[in-house]
């Protein structure tokens, strides 16, 4: 299928050809959609704690992680161009003379009102002024383009090409802060160790290494101190050989104008090779975009304790249960505890003809069933918000009901049954995951056996002014942890707080 000349390219990106071939039939014959049973629901796959009992797994955190490495792993390497989507539109249509009432001008009007509430407000002065201009003045003036000029491009912030993770989203009275260093005042609130460390691991792309590096390295000091904490910062970048081919419509391999193959990132389920090199027994997963300032911070360490103190407890149960399944003589009692903690508290299924078979064919179900890694996913009530949730799905190769989190991308939306149970679905997933990675021996486990391939998906991008269509791997927390023993847990609305365009950052819950 490929030259000689393609062949040394593809082998330059660390893929094999035979690899890059599998992707081109993937092509061909598609991805299946997720096959719902029902969804997850409170009483029925989401658990729901007491006041009294989140408070008991907040009090037993500290002895629960007392032996345990922890990390926080954020994705962060998403550029924050559709954060200002709107105000490139603004832009396009705006002149002097526009109408405030314009419907496509809304969302500027909105964000000029209140520009002096925003964390960077005082950085785009700045800029504004080095060149002579005053930034009043041209909001006196109206001259609203000038200004997202300034904002927008590399004549002065430039944020229209950073990371989410280096814009400023939060004003306080001493200092602002970006999206990183809210995460990182996180991570002393509710990951620091018994020494005194505090693991973060940001995911960043390649371009923008270098700024992420240059602001720890600013501000590291400052916050150790304020904290008492030594924060251990880690990056790392997706990896090209993660990357998927594009093709044209007719499955082909697209060529750009220089007539050479084209790679592109394959999403963020290919992290799970990131996740996979990290070295912690318990891995703290959100996304970079939630975050709140300090007044409101209480509720998501308290919860974020909670959920993994849970899977601490959980994880617990499991490696004595494993060790146990392991010893030469086994006991009854031991498999009929073993059986009970499967079913009612990991809500991991049995296949249909378990009760028939051998005593050591139900000894190597069971120690199947417990010895994989293990999640807890928070979820809050859905308030029509965009995107995944839990819910029961069929396995294709058991036909067993299994706990996933799953995205509308994945659920065939011509199926009325299909699409009626997504509507049905009381839950959303705010990216809110308590991950545990190791065995029950103490070794790391390979998180590669536990993907499923057949959850990516297909979608329709262009490049050169031509249709390609590129491939996205399973997503990090959907098909990447397919296998995975899955915990929903409901945690509070206030938890989730995502900035998805700049005037999110002056709703009530970002303001200082």
């Amino acid at each position: 299928m490929f030259t000689k000349k393609e062949i040394v390219e593809i082998e330059k990106r660390g893929l094999s050809s035979e690899l890059v071939e599998k992707q081109i039939k993937q092509f061909e014959q598609g991805f299946p959609f997720a096959n719902l049973g029902r969804p997850a629901t409170l009483s029925d796959g989401v658990e729901s704690f007491t006041t009294q009992g989140a408070k008991k797994l907040f009090l037993d955190y500290d002895e629960l992680i007392a032996n345990r490495k922890s990390m926080k792993f954020v994705p962060a390497s998403g550029a924050a161009t559709r954060m200002f989507k709107d105000l490139f539109l603004f832009q396009e249509n705006y002149n002097e003379s526009s109408d405030i009432l314009d419907e496509k001008l809304q969302f500027g009007f909105y964000f000029f009102k209140h520009i002096k509430q925003f964390a960077f407000f005082d950085e785009l002065k700045k800029k504004i002024q080095k060149d002579g201009l005053k930034i009043e003045k041209l909001l006196e003036e109206k001259q609203f383009s000038t200004i997202i000029d300034y904002l927008l491009t590399e004549k002065g912030l430039n944020y229209s090409n950073l990371p989410k993770a280096l814009i400023l989203f939060h004003k306080y009275d001493e200092y602002n802060r970006t999206a990183l260093q809210e995460h990182m005042v996180e991570g002393a609130l509710y990951a620091k160790m018994v020494d005194g460390n505090v693991n973060i691991h940001f995911t960043v792309s390649p371009e923008h290494r270098i700024g992420f590096e240059t602001l720890v390295k600013k501000i590291k000091s400052v916050y150790e101190k304020k904290f008492n904490v030594k924060f251990q910062i880690e990056f790392s970048c997706q990896k090209p050989e993660t990357d998927t081919i594009a093709v044209e419509a007719s499955n082909k391999p697209f060529k750009d104008k220089e007539n050479n193959l084209v790679f592109r990132p394959a999403g963020h389920g290919a992290l799970i090779s990131n996740l996979n090199d990290l070295e912690a027994d318990i891995v703290f997963v959100k996304n970079i975009d939630n975050v709140v300032p300090d007044r409101i911070k209480e509720t998501t360490v308290l919860f974020k304790k909670v959920i993994a103190s849970y899977l601490m407890s959980l994880q617990n149960k499991s490696y004595q249960l494993l060790k146990l399944l392991n010893e030469p003589k086994i006991k009854d009692k031991i498999i009929k505890e073993a059986e009970l903690f499967i079913k009612e508290e990991l809500l991991f299924p049995f296949p249909k003809q378990y009760a028939e078979l051998e005593i050591d064919k139900k000894i190597a179900i069971l120690i199947e069933s417990m010895n994989r890694p293990m999640r807890v996913c928070g979820m809050v009530k859905n308030e029509g918000e965009p995107g995944g949730g839990p819910f029961w799905v069929k396995d294709s190769k058991t036909g067993l009901n299994r706990l996933q989190i799953v995205e509308s991308s994945q659920i065939d939306m011509q199926n009325i049954k299909q699409k009626r149970i997504m509507e049905q679905s009381t839950h959303f997933n705010p990216v809110d995951l308590v991950c545990g990675i190791m065995n029950y021996k103490g070794e790391k486990f390979n998180l590669f056996d536990f993907v499923n391939p057949d959850t990516g998906f297909i979608s329709l991008k262009s490049k050169d002014g031509k249709d390609l269509k590129a491939m996205e791997l399973p997503g990090l927390w959907n098909g990447a942890m397919d296998k995975w023993v899955t915990i929903f847990v409901e945690v509070p609305l206030i938890t989730f707080n995502p900035v998805k365009t700049i005037n999110d950052l002056i709703r009530n819950e970002h303001v200082s």
